[in-house]
């Protein structure tokens, strides 16, 4: 069974979008990350994703990333971003040309219960806000690791958006970096919980 790792670059208000740089999805605020990066969160995404990992996207991540990385200078995260197989939610599976790729078929949630259950390395998530709350939904995400920046966007695509599903997670782990990034790694830890601040106080 493999394991599949979902990694977010997350502003304090839980937008997700175009963090990379300015032209990135065509976003007003695109680049929002680089005025705080860190060493210390690029080493937590090098250790989060592994020596070798594939990738499980949504089509809008995959068209940013393939229009990218192909062409990246050279370094490691280019070289296992690029060798990784990419598999991809899309009801186009015949414009699929970064590759080693395969599309999930027009079952998304049985395509990945498929892929997850084949042997080989760890499946990384990034991105693909719409993807997200089906592994959520569905109990097939294993970690979630979120990289939180000391912004606010106040529009923009949403990790958490309407219709995510009332989960718990548990904290696994969690580190602020000098640059004011607040690493935290949790894992889904079952269904909601609710109470009251009355019976809590007793």
């Amino acid at each position: 069974m493999r394991t599949i790792r979902i990694i977010e670059h997350i502003s304090l208000d839980g937008v997700i979008q175009g963090p990379g740089g300015p032209n990135e999805d065509g976003y007003l605020y695109g680049g929002w990350t680089a005025p705080h990066a860190d060493p210390a969160a690029g080493e937590a995404i090098v250790a989060a994703q592994g020596e070798t990992f594939d990738l499980l996207l949504g089509r809008r991540t995959y068209d940013i990333f393939g229009g990218y990385w192909p062409k990246a200078d050279k370094s490691p995260m280019a070289d296992s971003l690029n060798a990784a197989t990419k598999y991809v939610a899309t009801h186009r599976p015949d414009s699929l040309e970064w590759g080693p790729v395969e599309d999930l078929g027009p079952d998304i949630v049985e395509g990945i219960r498929r892929i997850k259950s084949k042997g080989g390395p760890d499946l990384i998530v990034w991105g693909s806000s719409t993807l997200t709350p089906v592994l959520l939904e569905h109990g097939l995400a294993d970690e979630v690791l979120l990289l939180v920046f000391p912004v606010l966007l106040g529009t923009g695509k949403r990790f958490f958006s309407d219709g995510t599903p009332p989960r718990e997670l548990a904290l696994v782990s969690t580190k602020a970096v000098s640059s004011g990034v607040i690493i935290s790694t949790y894992r889904p830890s079952g269904p909601l919980r609710t109470g009251s601040v009355d019976d809590a106080a007793e």
